[in-house]
């Protein structure tokens, strides 16, 4: 697997989204395994955007030469994306409330979606790239940050 250099998400986020997108791209630096089937051995900055309900996936060499670009409908997203933001929404209150019991199961489920916008991302890229699990968690959370940010500040 190759080394993601840099990506580098078009938006501009509330300070919770800005904060969940910085912790995303620290694990993602510290520890992840991506790679093109075309381009195994190289590094690589990843462009992530948002335009016309579409992810646009860019994907350069450190040179900044164009590798690869996905567009993927955000469709497959759509539901699982909302019920993930309402889930965070609800953590958010219920941390501020103390409840123990509610915010472990609030949270169970919230990682329930992260993992299955993991699976969905995977899927969706296969046969064009690679990648581990815990890479794909956290280009879920840069999707949603991304997509939170088209809808409403949280």
């Amino acid at each position: 697997m190759s080394d993601i250099l840099e990506i580098i998400c078009a938006s501009t986020l509330s300070p919770f989204w800005q904060q969940e997108q910085k912790r995303a791209l620290q694990d993602i630096e510290k520890q992840s395994q991506f790679s093109l089937y075309k381009n195994k051995n190289t590094s690589f900055r990843i462009y992530l955007k948002m335009e016309n309900n579409k992810l646009i996936f860019e994907v350069k060499n450190k040179d900044e030469e164009l590798l690869n670009t996905f567009i993927l409908s955000l469709s497959p997203y759509r539901k699982l994306i909302k019920d993930y933001l309402l889930m965070i929404e609800s953590y958010e209150l219920m941390r501020r409330t103390g409840n123990l019991q509610k915010l472990e199961a609030i949270d169970m489920g919230r990682r329930g979606l992260h993992n299955e916008g993991a699976e969905i991302f995977i899927e969706r890229l296969s046969g064009k790239a690679e990648m581990d699990f815990e890479t794909a968690r956290c280009f879920f959370t840069l999707i949603c940050a991304l997509y939170n940010d088209r809808q409403k500040p949280f």
